[in-house]
């Protein structure tokens, strides 16, 4: 057994604790039809009218490849990387020897992929690029995890994802331990400064919205202690703390007895991460776990018959 799998197995139960949505682990991916649009948008950026270089091989030629990680990491993706090769080629098969949401490490063999040699050199580098992005994400949210595993905090991902990749990449949060705050503007109310000074108070801004939520959750931003309390005085029941020290959270903590969740946001790094937990805080939303992406070195070798 690996470093990584060592230690996925030694923190792996806490962090899918505090990451794996209600319906448990592993998390469910998101619907076969999104996947599918995205393989085929994604062939079509690479392909074009077709692959000029394939096309030098036989048609009847058929190989063995075998996928390896060269780095410690968490898989996310199978179920994109798969979809490649069957829209390109039915024939090809994938026999998978790792899942979602398992840790790996360097020179693991992830998978074994048979089929029409064409198609494994027409559908390599767009596959490699679902599961490389996926499993980064995944990598990087598991880092995040592990950091606070033992204590009780939720630790969310934000709107900050790759354009035609949010639901993916939040999928892929979730295979690393984290959870998903709002998936984006229509299932939630986040009130934040430029809201409350369009609306001209934050008990205006709090009135405006509760009349028109029926039932959708509603959070407000807040940059001081005074208007923790005047959120409070206005009905919120979920503050989130911008840019506050960690002194200042511990306070609003103090301030607020559990009357509202109070989520810290802003600036979130790896290193400040556990001693803003240590405040005492119920969310932490962090941009980092999908923007600032580090794909995962990921390599496909043809095997010998």
């Amino acid at each position: 057994m690996n470093q990584m799998q060592m230690a996925f197995q030694s923190t792996g139960s806490a962090a899918r604790g505090h990451g794996a949505d209600e319906a448990g682990w592993p998390p469910a991916p998101p619907d076969s039809a999104l996947v599918t649009g995205l393989v085929r948008i994604a062939l079509a950026e690479d392909l074009g009218d077709g692959d000029r270089t394939a096309a030098l091989l036989p048609a009847d030629q058929v190989s063995r490849v075998e996928l390896i990680t060269r780095q410690e990491a968490v898989i996310c993706g199978c179920g994109w990387f798969e979809e490649v090769f069957r829209q390109i080629d039915p024939r090809v098969s994938v026999a998978w020897q790792v899942a979602d949401g398992d840790g790996v490490g360097p020179g693991d063999r992830l998978c074994v992929i048979e089929g029409p040699t064409r198609a494994l050199l027409t559908g390599e580098r767009t596959a490699l690029n679902f599961l490389q992005t996926l499993s980064g994400t995944a990598t990087r949210a598991w880092r995040y995890a592990r950091v606070v595993a033992d204590l009780p905090v939720r630790l969310l991902d934000t709107r900050k994802t790759i354009p035609g990749l949010r639901l993916a990449q939040k999928y892929a949060v979730r295979c690393g331990g984290c959870h998903n705050h709002r998936l984006g503007l229509h299932d939630a109310i986040l009130i934040k400064e430029n809201h409350i000074l369009a609306a001209g108070s934050i008990a205006a801004a709090l009135d405006a919205a509760h009349a028109l939520a029926a039932g959708v959750p509603v959070e407000i931003e807040v940059e001081s202690l005074a208007e923790v309390e005047a959120a409070l005085a206005a009905g919120a029941t979920h503050l989130l703390l911008d840019n506050f020290s960690p002194e200042q959270m511990r306070q609003a903590v103090i301030q607020v007895a559990g009357r509202a969740r109070l989520e810290a946001s802003g600036g979130i790094t790896l290193e400040r991460l556990r001693a803003i937990a240590e405040t005492g805080v119920d969310e932490i939303s962090i941009g980092d776990l999908t923007k600032d992406l580090d794909s995962v070195d990921l390599s496909m070798r043809f095997l010998r018959s």
